[in-house]
């Protein structure tokens, strides 16, 4: 089950940040949930939305990947690209969830055991807690675009954005993350030369 990516979208403010955390904490149907399952399940939403990677890259990580580092290297799963991937404002986190795993653990394990957590999974976690907060719009590829969204309007740096996304064009990117037409407008109001 896959996210239709077009209709999926960034999580835009702090307080929609939060407000996800505590449905992804709660569970389904706000039910309270597992404590170790609210804990993979909210670091996993972190990780996503701190690093930009696929949900399908995140969940091939292992507790060797992150424990102890400030940044790591994969190939992405899509591209086939290596990437490095900045964990350090995240650290304090990875380093609590991790605490008592084994380094050869998935760092996002299925419920059932030795395995990773499926992107069914992970869809069916963020679907639930998007459902709970009352949106439609929340799919894995939400944390992606998140990350996407909050770099952008903090940097305004399209080009960089454009390369860790490993978009092929500005333009897919600017689309990618929901930056819109009136978004443009808005910064370019008061704006003049000469």
């Amino acid at each position: 089950m896959a996210d239709k990516v077009e209709n999926v979208q960034p999580l835009r403010t702090s307080d929609e940040i939060n407000e996800m955390k505590l449905a992804i904490k709660r569970g389904n149907k706000g039910s309270p949930k597992r404590k170790a399952l609210a804990d993979r399940d909210l670091m996993l939403f972190l990780m996503g939305i701190n690093t930009g990677l696929r949900v399908g890259d995140l969940l091939t990580l292992k507790v060797k990947d992150v424990r102890g580092r400030d940044s790591f290297i994969i190939f992405e799963g899509k591209t086939q690209k290596k990437r490095s991937v900045n964990i350090k404002s995240i650290q304090k986190e990875i380093e609590d969830y991790t605490n008592n795993k084994g380094k050869e653990e998935y760092l996002f394990p299925s419920q059932k055991g030795k395995k990773a957590m499926t992107t069914t999974q992970a869809y069916r976690m963020l679907e639930n807690a998007g459902d709970y907060i009352g949106r439609d719009d929340i799919g894995t590829h939400t944390m992606r675009k998140t990350f996407g969204y909050h770099y952008y309007k903090a940097t305004k740096d399209i080009a960089v954005l454009q390369d860790i996304l490993n978009h092929s064009a500005p333009s897919i990117t600017k689309r990618y993350i929901g930056i819109t037409q009136e978004e443009i407008d808005q910064s370019l109001e008061g704006f003049r030369l000469g």
